[in-house]
């Protein structure tokens, strides 16, 4: 049985260690980072790889939101339009603007789903407040729940029409964060009446079939301890007021923003009420590292079983369902919409 966690690659081919992981620990989930997507036909030979150490079809995610947060760059991949480009346009008209979501979304996916990479980590549902930190900054869709809520649906309807499963994040929020997560633990001292709004934009979205957490602690509710590893937040706010029922994965457990080893920090999570651990190595170059830390995540991480595995097949399942588009027309139409963005250069 599937272990409940997404390992990453260290690099564009699966070592022997890597192999001997996976076949051994059997990872849900495989994340592939900007290290490991050189060209197409380097993708598709280590997702043929991956799916061999692991005799089977493993889920495979990547981190392309469009904008400065995209693993598959040019000029081997098209570029695409940031959330706050998506914004503008619906900020002019409400309608075209979803158009342009569901359309830009809808290309990322068949771009994804011919490298045979099924979930992608995307889209952000976070709301900026002036004067935070810019890790969210220009990927949101807008400050408003309505109008970032509007815009991630379409997104996610885009994505799965196109067979990819979407992954909301970072659930219940980070846009208010003045630190960046990868470095340190950011400390939102807003109240409820001000967090309200922020958890809004994600009740809208709660059918999404996956969403991440946010390493951020709200100290309104359970002061110094990250979203990721509080009970109180997952149980009471993201599946409670939020009413989020979908799979629940950490953000990358080898932020700064956790404290402990990595065993700590998933054993926190699983026992917090998460359903997958995901670890990519971000901070690390050396691929006997990234082995090691993977290694300890996977041994850490419990069997998929239960509701979470009912989860984790819902969105396995998006995968099969994808409809067919017209690419010739579908990006004539994109270029109308977006002249300077959307082929690579």
């Amino acid at each position: 049985m599937a272990k409940a966690c997404i390992l990453s690659v260290s690099g564009s081919v699966l070592t022997p260690g890597e192999a001997d992981l996976f076949k051994a620990q059997n990872p849900w989930g495989v994340i592939l980072m900007g290290r490991s997507c050189v060209s197409r036909d380097q993708v598709r030979r280590l997702v043929a790889d991956i799916w061999d150490s692991t005799g089977r079809k493993t889920l495979i995610f990547i981190d392309q939101e469009g904008g400065r947060v995209a693993r598959l760059k040019a000029p081997e991949w098209p570029l695409f339009p940031r959330g706050a480009d998506y914004a503008a346009i619906y900020e002019k008209d409400a309608e075209l603007g979803r158009e342009a979501c569901w359309l830009g979304h809808r290309l990322i996916a068949s771009e994804l789903a011919s490298l045979s990479i099924h979930a992608d980590c995307a889209p952000v549902v976070d709301l900026p407040v002036p004067g935070a930190h810019d890790v969210i900054g220009d990927r949101a869709f807008g400050a408003e729940p309505e109008q970032a809520a509007d815009l991630a649906q379409a997104a996610m309807a885009g994505l799965h029409a196109g067979g990819v499963a979407s992954v909301i994040k970072h659930i219940p929020g980070h846009g208010r964060s003045m630190a960046d997560s990868h470095l340190q633990l950011p400390r939102i001292t807003a109240g409820d009446n001000e967090l309200s709004k922020d958890f809004d934009a994600f009740s809208r979205v709660a059918d999404a079939p996956m969403a991440m957490t946010a390493h951020i602690a709200y100290e309104a509710y359970d002061p110094g301890k990250a979203a990721t590893v509080s009970r109180y937040m997952i149980q009471e706010i993201i599946r409670g007021r939020i009413g989020f029922d979908g799979l629940l994965m950490t953000d990358d457990l080898g932020m700064r923003a956790l404290g402990g080893s990595l065993a700590e920090r998933a054993h926190a999570s699983i026992a917090a009420g998460c359903d997958v651990l995901l670890h990519c190595s971000g901070f690390l170059k050396d691929p006997a590292d990234i082995l090691a830390e993977m290694t300890e995540v996977a041994e850490a991480a419990p069997v998929l079983a239960g509701r979470p595995a009912e989860r984790a097949a819902a969105a396995d399942a998006i995968a099969q369902q994808a409809e067919p588009i017209e690419p010739a027309k579908a990006w004539q139409r994109f270029h109308e919409l977006f002249p300077n963005v959307g082929a690579a250069e």
